[in-house]
Parts: C-alpha cells; sequence; structure tokens
C-alpha cells in the first residue's frame, strides 16, 4: 500500500526517483507531492516571452518541418518552426533520427530549452519537448504544470510522476479535521493535491490552492494557541510593587509625564506581572515612542517585590546604552546599597563579554546575592555560571535576533518561570502579528512623547551631483552649528561582503535567487570616510567611524565621544540603528539607501530628531530602478511606521518574516500570503482557539497533530515563539 512515507523508488523506479533525489532531495511520495508546480502553461500558451539566454517552456504547434544534409559530413539536420498562432520560434536538430517523424506539422508539443540566436532569428537548439497527446494519453488538458528544474528529467516527466504518486494513492490522511473541512468549504487534500498537480482547469487549481492556503493557516495558528494555552498551564510568582517602594519613588522624580499610551501599556502590564500566570507580552511601539520607560517601570516593580529583572540586548553597544541611560534615569536609585544611594534603591549591573575578570566577578556577586535587583546584558547572561537570586522578569530587547533558545537558557535561571517582555521598534501590521506573534498579548505605543520633533526626510540621487554637494553641505552647516550627523554605510571595507549588521535588500526571483547582480559597489565606512575628510564643505570637523567589528572597548569609546559631542560627523555601519540616544544628533545620510528595507530606514533615521531639534534624513542612492525609487519615495512620503512596515512586508517573502530562510527553502509558506489572505487567517485562528481549547494535545485529531509537528521543529519554533 503506498503512502506519503513510501520510497518513489517503489513507485517510479530507480532511474527517475534517483534524479529525483540528487537534484531536489525528494526521497518519498510526500516529499514529490510537496515539490509544487512554479506555474501553469495552458494550450494557448505564449512564444513571445522567449528572450536570449532565457530557458523557456512553451506549449506551441509544429508549423513547418525540413530535413537537410549538412555540409561535408553525413549527418542530417532537422529544422523545425513552432508557432503559438502569433509567434514563431526556430528548433534546430543536428541529428534528425528520432525527431523528424515525431515533429510533423500540426502536432503540438511542449518544449523547452535555452533560447540563442541563429541568422538574427530566435531558436532552440536540441530542445527538449513531449508532445501533449503523449502525455495526456489521449485526454486533452487546458493546464500543464511547469516545475522548478529537476536535473536530468524536464518538467513533463515530473509531472508524469507526481501523476503517477497520486494514481498509486488510494487515500490520504487529512489534516484538516472534517467538520471544519465541511465548514469552510474546503476540499479533502488528496483532491486538493490533484488539482495542484493534475488539474483540468484553473478553477481546480484555485479550489486547491485555497485548502492548502488554509492547511498553512490553520497549522501554524493551531502551533501558536498550543503555545498559548502551555504557558497558561505554568504558575509562577506574582509581583506586584510594594506601596511607597522602588516603583513610586521613580515615578515621582520623572521629569516628564507619561502619555497616555504609555500609561495603559503599563497598566497592562502591571496586571500581568501580578497574576501567577507568566505574562508573555510583546511591546511594539514607533522609533522612540518609550518603550524604555515602560519596560524600566515593570523591572521596577518587579524589584519591589522582591525579585530581579533581566534585560537581555543583541550588542555589547546596544547592551551599554540601556545601562547609562537607566542609570541616568534612575540617578540615586540605581545605587542601592552604596555610599550616597538611595535608601528605597537597588543597583543595575552590566555585564558583557568584554568586561575584565575584575569586574565580571562584581557583576556576577551582586547578580548572585540579589543586590543587583535588575541586569543589563548580551549573550553573557545566559552562560551557565551566571546566577540570579530570584528572576522574576526577563525583557528581551529587539527579540527578532535572538534564537529560543537563548531566551530559554534565560528563562530556566529562574526559581519559578518567570514573566517575558519582548520589545520590537519594527512596527508589525496586525495580520503579522497574528500570525507570527500569535501565542503573545500584543501591547502597541504609537504616540510620541512630548518634545520629539519632526523628522524631514528626502531622496538624493546621485545622478544629480549639485543634490550630493548640497548634501555635504548642508551635513557640514548642521555640525557647524554645533549639531552632529549620522552617515551610514552599507558595508565595513571595500573588500567586504555586506557588514552582517546590514539587512540588505536583495530583489528576488521566483526561484529565490537574485534577479540581478548589483554592478555597484556598496559604499564602505573607511571608504566614505576617508572621502569626507578630503572634501571642502567639511574641512575642520571631527569624524568618528562606528562598526561592529571593533573591539568593544573602541567602539564604547567611540559612542562616548559621540554622546559628549566630541565627534561631529560618525560614520557608521546600522550598528545604530537600535538604542543609540544622541538627542544633539539632527541630520542622517544613508548611503546606498536603495539597499536596506523600508522598515530599516525608518528604523535608522528614528535616530535623529530625539533632542528637540528637527530631524533630517537625506536617502542617498545611485540606483535609477524604478522599484528601489517607489520603496525610497514611500520612506520620504510619511513617518507612519505601521503603514512602512506593511509595505515593506508586501514587498518581502514571507520567508525573510518567518526566518525560513534558516531552513535553506524558499519560503515557509508557499500558498498562504499573509497580508493578502488576512480575513482566511482570522478564520483559521478562530478555528485553532476552539480547537486547541477542546483538545490541546489533538489527541481527537492525529492528523492535525502531525502536521504541527512535521510542520514546526525546532528552529521554527524560534521564530513562531518570539519571546
Amino acid at each position: 500500500m503506498v503512502t506519503e512515507s513510501t520510497s518513489l523508488t517503489a513507485v517510479l523506479g530507480g532511474r527517475t526517483a534517483g534524479a529525483l533525489r540528487r537534484s531536489r532531495g525528494l526521497e518519498t511520495v510526500g516529499d514529490l507531492l510537496a515539490f509544487w508546480p512554479r506555474r501553469y502553461h495552458s494550450n494557448e500558451a505564449d512564444l513571445s516571452e522567449a528572450a536570449p539566454g532565457h530557458f523557456i517552456v512553451a506549449v506551441a504547434t509544429v508549423a513547418s518541418a525540413r530535413t537537410f544534409q549538412a555540409r561535408n559530413t553525413r549527418r542530417t539536420v532537422l529544422t523545425v518552426t513552432i508557432s503559438d498562432g502569433r509567434t514563431e520560434l526556430d528548433l534546430v536538430f543536428f541529428k534528425a533520427m528520432g525527431h523528424s517523424k515525431a515533429l510533423q506539422p500540426g502536432v503540438r508539443g511542449i518544449f523547452a530549452g535555452k533560447v540563442t540566436t541563429f541568422n538574427g532569428r530566435l531558436q532552440l537548439a536540441h530542445p527538449g519537448y513531449t508532445l501533449v497527446d503523449e502525455i495526456d494519453e489521449g485526454e486533452r488538458k487546458a493546464l500543464i504544470p511547469v516545475y522548478r528544474q529537476v536535473e536530468g528529467m524536464h518538467t513533463w516527466r515530473v509531472s508524469e510522476s507526481a501523476r503517477l504518486v497520486l494514481d498509486a494513492l488510494a487515500s490520504m490522511p487529512d489534516a484538516i479535521p472534517a467538520e471544519i473541512v465541511s465548514r469552510r468549504g474546503l476540499v479533502p487534500r488528496l483532491e486538493a493535491l490533484r488539482g495542484i498537480h493534475t488539474p483540468d482547469s484553473w478553477a481546480q487549481v484555485e479550489a486547491a490552492r485555497h485548502r492548502l492556503r488554509y492547511e498553512e493557516a490553520l497549522v501554524l495558528q493551531v502551533a501558536l494557541h498550543q503555545r498559548r494555552a502551555e504557558v497558561r498551564s505554568q504558575r509562577t510568582t506574582s509581583r506586584a510593587p510594594r506601596e511607597g517602594g522602588l516603583l513610586t519613588a521613580f515615578d515621582e522624580r520623572l521629569p516628564f509625564e507619561l502619555t497616555a499610551g504609555q500609561r495603559e501599556v503599563g497598566d497592562q502590564i502591571a496586571s500581568d506581572l501580578a497574576a501567577e500566570v507568566p505574562m508573555h507580552r510583546l511591546l511594539q511601539g514607533e522609533v522612540g515612542s518609550g518603550k524604555t520607560v515602560v519596560a524600566l517601570r515593570a523591572m521596577l516593580a518587579t524589584v519591589d517585590s522582591g525579585g530581579q529583572a533581566a534585560l537581555l540586548a543583541p550588542t555589547e553597544v546596544l547592551a551599554s546604552q540601556h545601562h547609562a541611560t537607566i542609570t541616568r534615569m534612575l540617578g540615586d536609585l540605581a545605587e542601592g546599597g552604596l555610599l550616597g544611594g538611595s535608601e528605597s534603591g537597588t543597583r543595575v549591573v552590566l555585564l558583557t563579554g568584554s568586561q575584565s575578570t575584575a569586574e565580571r566577578r562584581r557583576a556576577l556577586l551582586d547578580i548572585a546575592s540579589g543586590d543587583a535587583g535588575i541586569v543589563i546584558g548580551t549573550h553573557a547572561l545566559i552562560q551557565q555560571h551566571v546566577s540570579f537570586q530570584d528572576l522574576g522578569l526577563v525583557v528581551v530587547d529587539e527579540q527578532h535576533r535572538f534564537g529560543v533558545e537563548q531566551r530559554d537558557a534565560l528563562r530556566s535561571k529562574g526559581i519559578t518561570p518567570p514573566h517575558v517582555l519582548v520589545m520590537t521598534a519594527t512596527p508589525i501590521p496586525r495580520t503579522v502579528a497574528m500570525t507570527v506573534f500569535g501565542d503573545l498579548e500584543i501591547s502597541t505605543l504609537r504616540e510620541l512623547p512630548a518634545g520629539r520633533a519632526p523628522i524631514t526626510t528626502h531622496v538624493v540621487p546621485e545622478s544629480l551631483p549639485a543634490w550630493v554637494e548640497r548634501t555635504w553641505a548642508r551635513v557640514g552647516e548642521e555640525a557647524r552649528g554645533g549639531r552632529q550627523v549620522y552617515v551610514v554605510c552599507p558595508r565595513i571595507g571595500d573588500d567586504d561582503v555586506p557588514d552582517a549588521e546590514a539587512q540588505v535588500w536583495s530583489a528576488q526571483t521566483e526561484d529565490g535567487g537574485d534577479e540581478e547582480a548589483v554592478a555597484r559597489p556598496l559604499r564602505s565606512v573607511y571608504a566614505v570616510h576617508g572621502e569626507l575628510a578630503a572634501h571642502p564643505a567639511l574641512q575642520g570637523l571631527r569624524l568618528g567611524i562606528l562598526h561592529g567589528r571593533l573591539a568593544a572597548e573602541e567602539k564604547d569609546a567611540v559612542m562616548g565621544a559621540f554622546a559628549r559631542g566630541e565627534i561631529d560627523i560618525l560614520v557608521s555601519t546600522t550598528v545604530i540603528e537600535v538604542g543609540v540616544d544622541v538627542p544633539n544628533a539632527s541630520v542622517m545620510v544613508v548611503m546606498d539607501a536603495d539597499r536596506f528595507g523600508v522598515s530599516q530606514l525608518h528604523q535608522l533615521r528614528g535616530r535623529v530628531g530625539r533632542g528637540g531639534l528637527p530631524g533630517l534624513a537625506l536617502l542617498m542612492t545611485g540606483s535609477d530602478a524604478e522599484p528601489a525609487l517607489e520603496r525610497l519615495g514611500a520612506v520620504a512620503a510619511t513617518t507612519d511606521g505601521f503603514e512602512l512596515a506593511r509595505l515593506d512586508m508586501s514587498q518581502r517573502r514571507e520567508g525573510d518574516i518567518l526566518g525560513a530562510a534558516q531552513h535553506g527553502r524558499r519560503t515557509q509558506l508557499e500558498f498562504l500570503h499573509i497580508l493578502d489572505h488576512e480575513d482566511l487567517i482570522e478564520q483559521a485562528r478562530a478555528d485553532a482557539q476552539e480547537l486547541v481549547a477542546a483538545d490541546p494535545a489533538l489527541a481527537d485529531h492525529p492528523g492535525l497533530a502531525a502536521a504541527v509537528k512535521a510542520r514546526v521543529d525546532a528552529e521554527q519554533a524560534a521564530y513562531l515563539e518570539r519571546g
């Protein structure tokens, strides 16, 4: 009996199965059925797509065929002209034997090969082909599936293999429970696979795609609801602040008023912390919306309750920045137990990998003894020898930069499961949040605190030299006026690949590869620093360099000098993207801005305009590609991060969002497009909630349980859990 786990060799034979295994890693019946067609050719196919150098698969009719004797040889050559009724294409076979009889005028077939030119006409030399009637066994199909290339096999042989496999399958377990299939008007799974691989009509393809799209949504939503149910089944220690304690003292000293949004989110978090179920909350907010203050108040409430709070940051620069900011905001409240410290205060400790042995020893003792109520650090926090007295709250900043194992390692240091607050400054559209962060409660800060100045953004085309010169003149004017400037580059040195910290934009083809190699070399920190140092408009100004490969002490020294106003222009990679707060910085120039995503550009420009001074972001680009200019124009047109995030995610693959690149696969979602199928996701979310509430382990739904287990492996869970 053939099942999804049956070896392809048993069904297709060793030769065909071997080609599928070697080229695409397809081992079983299930593997082949999950190898989806890229598109479909109609019997009304269009030959106008043919272009020199392109590989084409086309359905056409033989218009004419001629054989002749090649000069100086005994070889018979066959030339054929095929047509779709509008466009013609030549075929040439330098050995006519076996082809001349098959390719008679009026015969219809599928032809595949690389397009070349000869005597000014397009042609295919020795193309692969099969006659339509042959593959349909006399039954003319309206649609012919086209698959990604398999070495040694033409696409119709892959299609024929899928047909053979489907014919051998008598039945197939369905991941979607029967009552949902009926309620949502879905076709059964086996019928859907037939509709994808052996369709009779577009209606059949669409019904199949809709069913498989719903299955993807349901499996993801069930995984998220199971995770949420697991968290809710745990018990932890309530972390309510004491009256007249540290949080009260901090609030009384705040030199500004919290926004309405900060107060509302603060109340949500306080309610979570006071409960005996671990908090599992995502805090998202616009750049500069005041997430740090909200998180600090949660940490102070935890300290008030007798626990400790840990803030995990992705880089030493960001960890040091958080330490400096929080220490400054607390004042003597951060010096508990020290001479001159407040009686109600605590200690704020920094732990990073680059600290001296003595510094680390002191920090570890303060953490283990409980003297340090707030601990800020990088990956160093999760090492085995770091021991907390009573870890009550874990705050993860820029959570997408951490794997689930790292977060779990920190959470495991609590006596009881600690509350978890994860933060992101990249706004997330609601549907994406439902799909990727569905196991978290979500809080959003949209309102900017008083004193945040507006940021104006302009696109600067390098093709207009006067605009480029005016950019550097403006930079010089700002710096000589006592303000400071960031210049951001996508890589460090001219001999580098792009800096690992820069999520450099790359257009994608249908196969997931680069659409074209970028001829323009990316601008580097060291090259741009040299150019600016020699620029007449910037003479006498103090320039600095910052990037991720500098030693921690050097990075700290550079950031410290910039923060103190000792550097006028900081040439940097995107290491300054998050958390860096220099109120005097008023201008940012982004080099090769077309090579960054929309959300990252929005994040970067949030580093200016933080001190009451109007901010200016100048996006310099050497590209004249319309999609790139549209992206940059969108960033210049609005400062609404949620609107930009939606645009960004509509232009990126779902795999980028869900982290599927870690799996070496094009995308984790084949049929579901998060921003296009919001209603379907809402339906799947409701069905998943009902299923998990009634049967958390899915004991009554083994097909769905198996699909969830197969889909959500440990690495994918790192992206689905998000906290």
